[in-house]
């Protein structure tokens, strides 16, 4: 199992992100190889389920994301069973005027001959990713 933690101080309040974050329509803007979003499922605590399509190193990969966890303006624990097995944590802490946001991803990386092959360069690539899907959110958040 893989794993990737970031963290972000980001000058809004945590409804302001959590809100965002549960449109997930919102991803392709701020996740660059989030290249659809489509059948979502939004409920009123925040808890969302949606399907995906995903690019990494010219794959496409499909799959499903639904909430586990929901803590409304303050956690969100989401499970891809499928495209790529993962877990994403979204922390939303509140830090004076803003939010001490924080991403957790845990994923398995593909079995095939190839991907254990390749898994050095797709641990760097997925490692900045979330980097770049940070700073998209911090900006986008910032600047709306």
């Amino acid at each position: 199992m893989e794993k990737i933690k970031r963290t972000e101080f980001i000058e809004v309040p945590p409804a302001k992100i959590f809100d965002y974050l549960t449109d997930a329509t919102h991803l392709p803007e701020i996740w660059p190889s989030m290249v659809e979003v489509s059948n979502v499922h939004a409920k009123p605590n925040g808890a969302l389920d949606f399907d995906w399509i995903y690019k990494m190193a010219g794959a496409k990969f499909h799959g499903h994301s639904e909430t586990l966890e929901v803590q409304r303006d303050h956690f969100r624990l989401m499970k891809n069973g499928s495209g790529i097995p993962s877990t994403f944590r979204w922390g939303f802490e509140p830090h004076g005027m803003g939010t001490d946001f924080s991403l957790e991803i845990e994923y398995e990386m593909p079995k095939n001959l190839l991907a254990r092959l390749a898994a050095p360069f797709l641990r760097h690539l997925n490692e900045r990713e979330a980097d770049t899907l940070v700073h998209n959110l911090k900006e986008r958040m910032e600047t709306v």
